[in-house]
């Protein structure tokens, strides 16, 4: 993996970077795990906009992943390491023993030809999925499930990882991406390693029509609107505001807390960064 750099030829290719794809083994996905993915224009199921700046975009196949990785004892092969254009991550599609086909997020380091397996007897290597209980101690972890069974939400995205810290009674103490600690039930799986493509976050988009590409549109500050349209809006010349920053319904932007001040997962929180 690796960012490319572009010859400045035009003003906005100066600052632009790209990937390299060094580990894309194919172009061509598994047709039997494609989805179509309509466009939703960030509206939901009434026709309501509930996520704002999303439209146009390239079309896009939606991958099927196995989250779950609930083929327990099966071996695998690692076939092709493959670009998803829904995640920052790369994906990696196993060819089960059994014959059946699926695919995983591909964490760092996995290469084609690599026999990975899920369940307490696998070993403890790269892409493979055992439970808590089974992982050693300062072990890299991702793709980890809070429910058993329910299949991994923590830790999914491009360079990402967490960390077993410790062990006591059935719950395993796991240092987060954000380095809160949380207790997780030991027999929830984790995927041993770190999420493939950990450049992602030097990737600089360099031009406006690049995240027109992407299905995101323009985002129009609030302080250069008029005052019918945002509390921010209007004034003699250019502000930044006045007051303190606030959407364009009047909810207060910047820095406000929005976790719920009794979640039902705080009790499972053993050290937060930020007090809750």
């Amino acid at each position: 993996m690796g960012v490319k750099h572009y010859k400045p030829t035009t003003p906005t290719l100066r600052f632009r970077t790209g990937y390299k794809f060094e580990e894309i083994t194919t172009s061509t996905p598994e047709k039997s795990l494609l989805r179509p993915k309509p466009k939703t224009g960030g509206r939901n199921n009434r026709g309501r906009i509930t996520c704002r700046h999303i439209g146009g975009g390239h079309r896009q196949h939606y991958r099927v992943i196995d989250f779950k990785r609930d083929k327990i004892g099966i071996p695998a092969k690692v076939a092709t390491i493959e670009y998803d254009p829904n995640r920052t991550a790369r994906i990696a599609l196993l060819h089960y023993v059994d014959g059946e086909k699926r695919y995983i997020i591909a964490p760092d380091g996995l290469t084609v030809g690599t026999k990975v397996m899920s369940g307490p007897d696998a070993e403890v290597s790269v892409g493979n999925a055992l439970p808590l209980e089974r992982i050693p101690l300062g072990s890299v972890v991702h793709n980890i499930e809070l429910k058993k069974g329910r299949g991994g939400q923590i830790a999914r995205s491009a360079g990402v990882f967490a960390q077993v810290v410790a062990k006591d009674g059935d719950y395993v103490h796991v240092k987060m991406p954000s380095n809160d600690v949380h207790l997780i039930r030991k027999e929830c799986l984790a995927t041993i390693g770190q999420v493939s493509n950990p450049d992602h976050s030097l990737i600089k988009i360099g031009k406006a029509g690049r995240n027109r590409w992407l299905g995101i549109r323009p985002t129009v500050r609030g302080v250069a609107m008029n005052p019918v349209d945002h509390p921010m809006g209007g004034g003699e010349g250019k502000t930044s505001g006045g007051g303190h920053p606030v959407s364009p319904w009047g909810k207060p932007a910047k820095g406000g807390k929005t976790r719920k001040t009794r979640k039902y997962s705080d009790k499972y929180i053993v050290k937060a960064v930020k007090k809750r």
